[in-house]
């Protein structure tokens, strides 16, 4: 009788992060439900972390997170005097230097950054409250498919603050400046029928079909050949940045070396 698989285990599981690596695919769960999901400094290097973990065969990589919240935000300790065990409080970076708090959130950005890499495509499975920096995180992947009970909600100018979590850029990329504006200076929340109609979600469900609309369109995508979906996205991602002659150029390029490797003449 044939021996059963070995199971590796996750190839993170800390901080509330888990990552797990299934050939081509990957995926990263937010595993504190107890708390909503709130995120920590901690988190955020954990997030980090895995995205430096991924191997190369990863092509897909899956955001959720586990119980009825994808993650309500910044937990609210990081705003008492104590802060987070072993991590300066907020007061204490708002008191450092303009280099030295400049550092720490560009740190603090590292954990929504790698999700637009080229060589991936990023899809978040959104359910319940995604707020803040939970909103943020969301907006850091290519992609979202949210339950219908999803609410949005960038809530950091309520506080005081702005939000600096890399949110700003695609939040205007999807929905423009004006509709952002509104929803960053208000707070309100946003339903799953707006984020599917403004075009901040793909696809709306029922959240029990959450999981197995994301196994669909994670299987589609890997449907398409690696490269021929890279070259795609390169195109894409760039479109806002060219001008329409040069990305008809653009295009030209990207064919060319399509077609040089479907005929073996690649470089």
């Amino acid at each position: 009788m044939a021996s059963p698989a070995h199971d590796p285990g996750p190839a993170l599981d800390q901080d509330g992060v888990r990552l797990t690596v299934d050939d081509a695919i990957a995926t990263v769960t937010l595993t504190n439900p107890a708390k909503r999901n709130a995120q920590s400094p901690a988190l955020w290097r954990a997030l980090a972390e895995a995205g430096r973990l991924l191997p190369g065969s990863v092509r897909v990589v899956v955001l959720r997170a586990e119980g009825r919240s994808f993650s309500a935000g910044l937990d609210r300790q990081a705003f008492t005097p104590e802060g987070f065990d072993g991590e300066p409080s907020f007061i204490d970076l708002a008191r450092g230097g303009d280099a030295e708090l400049d550092a720490t959130i560009a740190e603090y950005q590292d954990a929504f950054t790698w999700w637009r890499r080229g060589d991936l495509v990023s899809v978040a499975a959104v359910q319940g409250h995604a707020i803040g920096a939970g909103f943020q995180l969301a907006l850091a992947c290519d992609l979202r498919v949210v339950a219908d009970d999803v609410q949005f909600a960038m809530r950091e100018t309520s506080l005081g603050l702005v939000p600096d979590l890399t949110g700003t850029h695609p939040l205007v990329s999807l929905i423009g400046y004006a509709r952002a504006l509104e929803i960053c200076a208000t707070g309100r929340f946003v339903t799953a029928e707006e984020a599917v109609n403004t075009g901040l979600a793909n696809v709306a469900v029922p959240a029990d079909q959450l999981d197995g609309t994301v196994h669909d369109l994670v299987s589609a995508i890997l449907a398409a050949p690696r490269d021929a979906v890279v070259e795609t996205k390169a195109l894409l991602q760039g479109a806002q940045n060219r001008d329409y002659e040069a990305q008809r150029a653009a295009e030209r390029a990207a064919q060319g070396r399509r077609l040089r490797d479907l005929a073996g003449l690649g470089e």
